[in-house]
């Protein structure tokens, strides 16, 4: 059985599936793998610290597509690539139903069997394989890093004969996985760190780190059974805002990183709110790309507005695309480990299992 890989489009994301170290442990599974010439030489890894582990280089996409069993992808294939791609085959990727609705429509049209892994159901197996996850956790830290750049101004205390600069105070919203790198982050940079987040549960976390829970007392469970964060009633955005208009006076730094599954990015922050900041102040949006958190957010932009950098993010893997490769292709060497059987030596789609039928993407009318 043969596991393939194509490059991305490098104007829009630079990270790959396959790393010299996860393409290791494939073959050793007993697969081979096919990558396509200079498949990762824009992060600094030639084709020979592929082949070394046994991986045969091919000149062309089409080479691979027409040759694989299961394609491996950060993002969607294109449609040249559809065009090539093996009937019957596997694909594995970020394939997200609704923006990629209608490439989705033409792969299952070539019966090709596919897995987002955005879908995996969170259980205790699946952790490994979680790109949610192992991605959340390079955007919160970078967020803070990002946000220091453009805040233009010392983070930690520093006492000095000439006097005492204070430590700047950071806010982060949401405390899921990438808000809680973003609290842990700012932390050990020296600021001083308080978060919110709908999930009373998060708490404890929160202050596990050395942050500050913000909490709006409400008697309303806003978390799902799987952990995940629901949609807030109007009553209590109203107590949310209230609570907002205290916090933002005194925070020099906002990190942005609520989201709800399938639904766009809720709106925390409008345009009144975020007028309470001081000029000098920044607010970086993580959820931009999803609609943003906050007024004036627009995806791969910068807004100044009263002062205040409002930033929105896109591709923001691209920024640190070796580190966030080698963890995404880990994630998709143990969803490969688990698909595949080495007993009956081929892909074993057992729709009984739980990560299989959950990531399995269903064509949407």
């Amino acid at each position: 059985m043969i596991i393939g890989s194509t490059k991305e489009d490098l104007t829009l994301e630079k990270r790959v599936a396959i790393t010299p170290d996860s393409a290791k442990n494939i073959i050793n599974l007993g697969l081979k793998v096919i990558i396509e010439k200079n498949y990762a030489s824009h992060l600094g890894i030639n084709d020979d610290e592929f082949k070394k582990h046994g991986v045969q280089i091919l000149e062309t996409s089409k080479e691979i597509l027409s040759k694989n069993n299961l394609l491996l992808k950060v993002n969607c294939p294109d449609e040249d690539e559809i065009k090539n791609i093996q009937t019957n085959s596997i694909l594995v990727g970020i394939i997200n139903n609704k923006k990629d609705n209608k490439k989705i429509k033409n792969i299952l049209s070539k019966k090709v069997k596919i897995f987002s892994l955005e879908l995996l159901p969170r259980i205790t197996r699946a952790q490994s394989m979680d790109v949610l996850s192992s991605q959340s956790n390079l955007a919160g830290y970078r967020s803070v890093i990002e946000s220091i750049n453009e805040f233009e101004k010392a983070v930690p205390m520093m006492m000095t004969a000439a006097g005492t600069v204070p430590a700047a105070k950071v806010l982060v919203i949401g405390a899921g996985v990438a808000g809680l790198q973003a609290i842990a982050t700012a932390k050990r940079l020296g600021a001083v760190v308080s978060a919110t987040d709908v999930r009373s549960s998060s708490k404890e976390q929160v202050e596990s780190l050395g942050g500050k829970f913000l909490e709006v007392k409400q008697s309303e469970n806003l978390e799902t059974s799987g952990g995940y964060a629901k949609e807030a009633s109007d009553e209590y955005k109203k107590k949310q805002a209230e609570l907002m208009k205290e916090a933002l006076k005194k925070n020099d730094i906002v990190i942005c990183t609520a989201l709800i599954p399938g639904k766009p990015a809720p709106r925390i922050l409008n345009e009144e709110l975020v007028k309470l900041m001081k000029p000098g102040s920044v607010i970086y949006d993580l959820a931009s790309e999803n609609g943003g958190n906050s007024a004036y957010s627009e995806s791969g932009k910068i807004n100044t507005v009263n002062g205040i950098k409002i930033i929105g993010t896109k591709n923001l893997m691209n920024k640190l695309p070796l580190t966030a490769s080698n963890l995404y292709s880990k994630n998709l060497f143990s969803f490969v480990r688990n698909l595949y059987s080495r007993e009956k030596q081929k892909f074993n789609i057992n729709m009984d299992d739980e990560i299989i039928n959950k990531t399995l993407v269903q064509e949407k009318s």
